[in-house]
């Protein structure tokens, strides 16, 4: 399913939807490799296996092997960071925050594409799980690589349209079922 088989399958009551999705991606001034790692990375955050089946092939065509690899990494150890330090910032008890997390997330470190775009996907992913402190961290990594809030902005908005094409879609299907 190709994007515009994606807006085509949203139904009436999510016009907005469609119109966004086709502004957010259609129409995204992102590099290619920042726009389809985002897309990937989100669609994979989303949870559903509609928006990412649609997704998918368009994001694969786009992106090198290195970055598709890259943009499923993000949403992985994202998946893991964010309940993780999300979880750590929510417990009344600071003393959480004094513990060594003990967790392997190598990716971060070196992700196999321009930091930058992985801090993007991140940060996008991070959007979609709800964690703060994520969005912190990776929202200052990337103002200190140079990364203006224009493109970082672009990276929230297509996590919050693929969430909620996704939630639309996958509650359209339940309700078919």
């Amino acid at each position: 399913m190709a994007l515009d088989d994606l807006k085509s399958a949203l139904p009436d009551y999510a016009k907005d939807l469609k119109l966004n999705l086709g502004s957010v991606i259609g129409n995204s001034d992102l590099p290619k490799q920042q726009l389809w790692g985002t897309v990937l990375a989100c669609a994979i955050a989303s949870r559903s296996g509609i928006a990412l089946r649609a997704l998918e092939p368009e994001a694969k065509e786009n992106l090198s092997d290195e970055a598709y690899g890259a943009a499923k990494a993000a949403a992985a150890v994202m998946a893991m960071n964010n309940v993780y330090y999300r979880t750590r910032h929510l417990l009344s008890d600071p003393e959480y925050g004094t513990l060594r997390a003990g967790l392997r997330m190598n990716v971060i470190g070196n992700p196999g594409v321009d930091k930058a775009d992985f801090e993007l996907w991140s940060l996008a992913v991070s959007a979609i799980n709800g964690c703060g402190m994520c969005l912190d961290s990776h929202e200052q990594v990337l103002r200190k690589a140079g990364v203006d809030r224009e493109t970082i902005q672009e990276a929230f908005k297509i996590a919050a349209v693929v969430q909620a094409v996704g939630t639309t879609l996958e509650a359209e299907a339940q309700l078919a079922a």
